[in-house]
């Protein structure tokens, strides 16, 4: 059935089934109508799903959420490469012909739903695409909505201190600036950085654009050892990004009702099937330890409450030795070795005592670089040195785990025969210029057929995670709730009394959602802040 409704709540909706008839309802049947559907196994057609729950509560609890079919969920699973579909889109693709007015007659929209609804079905079905929306992306939406509603509460003082003291960094780093440029100098202007560094200092200019010579971040960063403006500059930028973008933003985000910052999940986005989140973006928080951690230290615990986080370990690098059977990769994760160091041992020709922390800071950056398809001189450029020795660093890595080589050439070999990749539930990416004549082009999709099938797989992994998680604290009638998803992390929120139960259900979750060839490890911390964690 398609459902739309008539205006404002308390009104009327509309109901309507693709083999025809519409009825209108009153709005306080709704909860009544989804049990009924998803009783008799049919599917209840919406635009929105969390749209749909704002208004009409979380009918998902009773039992009705397997009824839930959100047309733009299921639209971006048959092509998550073009983002999420507004109703429009939906209409000229699927119904040609049809007048997507999103505030036309609730009737004629429910039928339009309807219809839509039973094509976008039958579509998945043929995609091999049902299982993974109706056991994954279904029945995540409403445990996005809870995640949302709860929200997660901050400190405005917090945000209030740091902001004074990002503002007097800055200052330092504009009078350390002025103190070789002179007082008259712009440190936000791009026109005087460039004639500063490349006419005045005659730094060695790296790359040109329309206007002259570049000055942007990478640019910044090679010049960084020849002078020191450029890193001075890279600083004020990093500063200043972070108190317009977070510590001065987010107080006044603050939900005046209730205390809590509400952001959004998205699952349409991103092409690889990972969450997103907006208004504000709380995945983004910066990683510099020092400047993330304060930042983090301002998402506060309500009063007898703490937050527990819990944490993937490599799970990119264990997707990686799970899905190309590499003996040697896949021993390494059984027995408990750090990968990173293993990987420098077989880089860098050293027994594991050898292994310094910049050998394996190396390491890591090698073992991650593989997994988007970095090339040697991506890596070189990562790591500071030749072409030929970054070269040299990829082929020992070859040589020490061939398994992976295969992977990744038959990925590559079957990615330009199908013209997509898939993950671990059979999620896919389509690869539009996997077989390009344009180089560049065809370079790029081959790294996200490389990575696609990796970073998709984690992301199913989590998400079914957070189903798991979701439902044990409901079945528990815990008051602990799930309050933020960061990539490879979960945070809940809960009364201090159920924290080791929330530290045992979010890590039997996480670590037995999904059997592997390795192990799925989680690191699992609680505190008062987010900071605390981890």
């Amino acid at each position: 059935a398609g459902i739309a409704a008539s205006g404002e709540k308390g009104e009327k909706i509309a109901v309507a089934v693709a083999a025809g008839g519409v009825w209108l309802l009153p709005e306080r049947a709704v909860p009544d109508l989804v049990r009924r559907i998803g009783e008799s196994g049919g599917s209840l057609y919406l635009v929105d799903g969390k749209a749909f729950l704002r208004r009409h509560g979380d009918v998902s609890v009773s039992g009705g959420g397997k009824a839930l079919f959100d047309l733009q969920v299921a639209a971006y699973l048959l092509a998550p490469e073009e983002g999420t579909p507004t109703w429009p889109k939906l209409c000229d693709r699927f119904l040609p012909g049809r007048e997507a007015e999103e505030g036309g007659h609730p009737a004629a929209l429910a039928e339009d739903i309807a219809a839509l609804g039973e094509i976008l079905e039958r579509r998945l079905a043929e995609a091999d695409l049902s299982e993974i929306f109706r056991d994954v992306d279904m029945p995540l939406l409403p445990v996005l909505f809870r995640m949302e509603e709860k929200g997660i509460r901050i400190d405005p003082g917090i945000f209030g201190k740091l902001s004074e003291e990002l503002a007097e960094g800055t200052q330092e780093i504009e009078k350390k600036v002025a103190a070789i440029a002179g007082p008259e100098f712009n440190i936000n202007s791009p026109k005087q950085l460039s004639f500063l560094l490349f006419e005045k200092l005659g730094l060695p200019p790296v790359k040109k654009t329309k206007t002259g010579y570049s000055t942007d971040v990478e640019v910044l960063e090679r010049l960084s050892g020849a002078h020191a403006i450029p890193g001075l500059v890279l600083e004020y930028r990093t500063l200043a990004k972070i108190r317009s973008t977070y510590v001065e933003v987010l107080p006044g985000m603050v939900n005046p009702r209730d205390g809590r910052i509400h952001t959004t999940f998205h699952q349409t986005l991103t092409a690889t099937g990972r969450l997103s989140s907006s208004d504000p973006n709380l995945q983004n928080i910066p990683v510099r330890a020092d400047l993330g951690r304060r930042i983090r230290s301002g998402f506060v615990a309500d009063p007898g409450c703490v937050f527990v986080g819990a944490d993937y370990s490599q799970v990119e690098l264990r997707l990686l030795a799970h899905l190309s059977g590499d003996a040697e990769l896949t021993r390494r994760f059984q027995e408990g070795e750090d990968i990173h160091v293993a990987t420098a041992c077989a880089v860098f020709g050293v027994a594991p005592p050898g292994v310094t922390p910049e050998l394996r800071r190396r390491a890591k950056v090698i073992n991650f670089g593989i997994l988007y398809g970095m090339s040697p001189f991506g890596l070189s450029r990562e790591l500071g040195i030749g072409g030929k020795e970054a070269k040299q660093y990829i082929d020992q890595y070859f040589r020490r785990y061939p398994g992976v080589y295969r992977y990744i050439e038959e990925l590559k070999v079957q990615a330009r025969k199908d013209g997509y990749v898939h993950t671990i539930l059979g999620r896919r990416r389509f690869l539009r210029d996997i077989n390009s004549q344009n180089r560049v082009l065809r370079e790029a999709a081959e790294r996200m057929a490389i990575n696609t099938p990796i970073q998709g797989s984690a992301a199913d992994i989590i998400k079914m995670a957070m189903i798991r998680v979701d439902r044990e604290f409901r079945d528990r009638q815990l008051r602990a709730g799930l309050v933020l998803q960061v990539h490879d992390e979960l945070i809940a929120e809960g009364p201090e009394t159920e924290a080791p139960e929330v530290e045992r259900l979010l890590t039997g979750a996480m670590e037995g959602v999904v059997s592997l060839s390795v192990p799925l490890t989680v690191s699992v911390s609680r505190g008062k802040h987010w900071g605390e964690i981890h």
